[in-house]
């Protein structure tokens, strides 16, 4: 069971500095810069996205999400997939925002590395003493060697050097603070930015104050990495954190502009050769160097809750079917620690990828905000359902519909005119994505046609006849079938054949196997079925989507609990054995499925299936998927038959 989720305490709120405001705390690296492009610096400019800045971070980040969305909790876990497992029955169309939101926002775990890490290292050429020689090709040299160290040493988990996160971050937040308060009284013109009448008069006389919403929209691209890391640290500790941060930030917002209006109002900017960087010109000469080191290390951290957040996603993706399956490792005995060896190459192919296209974090920007828009907007929609199933009076949940539908309609309008300037990189990377996530979930839904379930009950006699039957060879001691029969008084007919009809398998004690994935994260629990007393037992695991189904222990676990209650008598029934009370032999048998060819399915029906295929050959056995003991399984392979031709034409002739 996790704690509660509004205790508030010191570590919580240091760890919520660590691993829950990464991401957003980092951009100001890259934020104003963005805003600036190639553009003059003028009055309107500065204080009118200032204050667009101020009410994004307002509405987006402190309303929906630190207030509204982590109130969403599933039993203390937060994210994409736990708020669909809390309103999937209400709606089944509800999967569909659930995997949209899940592939946006692992396409935003590929370029946030990259551009954080490129704007903190970009630093370094505003050292005197580097400036003719830093070249681009340089800098990306060093981001792509930060990079590999970075995704190789993700095998050996953050529990050794997580205690550094929090303290880091604070130093960080800090700096922000600091050269904030140390130029926030350059231009008092910039306190006109706290009034929403200059965010209004911007976007409506500013030449392209609509279009620049796509930058101002990344200084909260970190909002949804806050709702998903909810279970690290619980909402009270983010909520209280999300004061001193916002703070921090603000000042610091404040402090870039009120610079940039005192030094560089009337200069013309060119992003290609620039002379003004807004967040490493706050520095003195002297400290630059220390200021890149601190970037770099919240950046990578930054990085890290984002990679983390990704494995936390696929992991209950693929309990929830809605992604294959994958070998998962647990680093550490620390909950929630866990590493995905394939999301990790792939997260690292991308990152490298969009480094060695876009060079440079200007670049970058351009291709930044779109996923994470569309994961906002899928969250607004689960959201909503959450409040209907929550009984919340209709007129706030439209207010809270049409108010975010509205802002952040016009953010995704605003950011697809990046889409032809690199947009269309994480708009590819996140469609890839979702399009395995849903031939994943269709594929099983064809296939859920083909599944014939029986009653047990007719066939008892015919099992129980067999297992008596001494003329057929023993299979095994204790046969076990996994089964996705809800019913207990039903079974797959497939395993009803493979007993009886493919080739008799005689046993002393057939057990059956379910696993149920609930709602709730963590919940561990089963129960025991004995349909015929000490030789037809079923047994029902009940596993939260967090939980690691390690049918292997876990049925170890059980029969152990049975022979204790003396409910079960596992010794083996060879006479030779049973006398010095020899423990029988456990067999699992797993029913692999191959699409048969005797199918007349639908063209895009038949693109699924051999996709789906193609995905299950190169994901995690069902086996290695369950955490069965390779040296006691035996895998079975059956045809499957979604539609059967019905119309074969054959004509006999006589000879």
């Amino acid at each position: 069971m996790k704690g509660p989720t509004n205790k508030v305490t010191a570590a919580g709120l240091l760890i919520a500095l660590g691993i829950i405001f990464g991401d957003i705390g980092t951009s100001p690296l890259y934020v104003f810069n963005a805003i600036i492009g190639d553009r003059e610096i003028n009055e309107l400019l500065i204080v009118g996205t200032l204050s667009c800045i101020i009410w994004t971070l307002t509405l987006q980040t402190t309303i929906k999400y630190v207030i509204l969305i982590l109130r969403a909790d599933n039993r203390g876990e937060g994210g994409t997939f736990a708020l669909y497992a809390l309103v999937r029955r209400r709606r089944k169309w509800l999967v569909i925002p659930a995997m949209l939101g899940g592939a946006a926002l692992l396409a935003d775990g590929m370029i946030t590395p990259p551009i954080s890490i490129t704007s903190a290292i970009e630093g370094l050429s505003k050292l005197p003493y580097l400036k003719e020689t830093l070249t681009a090709n340089t800098i990306m040299v060093i981001v792509l060697i930060i990079l590999a160290l970075f995704f190789f040493m993700q095998q050996f988990g953050t529990s050794s050097i997580g205690k550094f996160f929090g303290p880091m971050m604070f130093i960080w937040f800090t700096l922000l603070l600091v050269l904030g308060l140390a130029h926030v009284f350059d231009d008092l013109t910039i306190f006109k930015a706290l009034s929403p009448h200059y965010a209004i008069e911007f976007l409506s006389t500013y030449k392209e104050g609509f279009w620049l919403l796509g930058a101002v929209f990344l200084c909260t691209t970190g909002a949804e990495a806050l709702y998903s890391d909810l279970g690290h640290c619980g909402r009270g500790n983010i909520r209280m954190a999300w004061i001193y941060v916002k703070t921090c930030l603000l000042v610091h917002y404040f402090g870039q502009g009120a610079y940039m209006l005192a030094h560089y109002n009337g200069t013309f900017v060119n992003k290609n050769a620039p002379q003004l960087n807004a967040f490493y010109n706050l520095m003195p000469e002297w400290f630059i160097l220390p200021g890149v080191i601190i970037a770099t290390l919240a950046a990578i951290i930054a990085s890290q809750a984002m990679i983390s957040g990704a494995f936390t996603l696929i992991s209950e993706a693929m309990r929830l079917n809605l992604w294959p399956k994958l070998k998962i490792r647990y680093p550490s005995e620390a909950k929630g620690q866990l590493f995905i060896p394939g999301i990790n190459l792939l997260l690292y192919v991308g990152c490298t990828g969009i480094v060695l296209y876009f060079q440079k974090s200007s670049e970058m920007e351009a291709a930044y905000g779109l996923a994470i828009i569309v994961t906002m907007l899928t969250t607004t929609i689960l959201f909503a359902n959450y409040l209907v199933l929550h009984r919340v009076k209709k007129r706030w949940i439209y207010l809270f519909l049409v108010s975010y539908f509205i802002v952040e309609t016009a953010y995704f309008i605003a950011l697809l005119d990046k889409f032809t300037h690199g947009g269309y990189i994480t708009v590819l990377l996140g469609g890839l994505m979702f399009l395995v996530m849903y031939v994943w979930y269709r594929a099983r839904k064809i296939k859920n046609r083909y599944v014939e379930f029986v009653r047990l009950e007719h066939y008892i006699p015919k099992i129980q006849e067999l297992s008596n039957d001494k003329s057929v060879a023993k299979y095994a001691t204790h046969l076990i079938y996994l089964t996705s029969a809800n019913n207990p008084k039903e079974i797959e007919h497939k395993i009803i054949y493979s007993i009886l009809n493919k080739k008799p398998k005689r046993a002393d004690i057939y057990w059956f196997v379910h696993v149920d994935t609930l709602d709730d994260p963590y919940t561990c629990e089963y129960k025991v079925e004995h349909i015929i007393p000490n030789d037809i037992i079923r047994i029902d695991f009940r596993l939260g989507f967090r939980m690691e189904p390690r049918i292997n222990l876990m049925f170890r676990k059980v029969v152990e609990d049975l022979v204790a209650n003396k409910e079960v008598n596992i010794i083996s029934r060879y006479e030779s054995l049973a006398s010095s009370n020899t423990v029988g032999d456990f067999q699992f048998m797993v029913m692999e499925k191959y699409l048969s060819q005797d199918n007349e399915l639908p063209f895009s029906e038949r693109v699924i299936m051999k996709f789906h295929f193609w995905l299950k050959e190169h994901s995690l056995s069902e086996e290695r998927g369950f955490g069965l003991d390779l040296s006691n399984v035996t895998v079975e392979k059956f045809p499957l038959i979604v539609a059967p031709v019905t119309n074969l034409r054959l004509t006999r002739i006589d000879s």
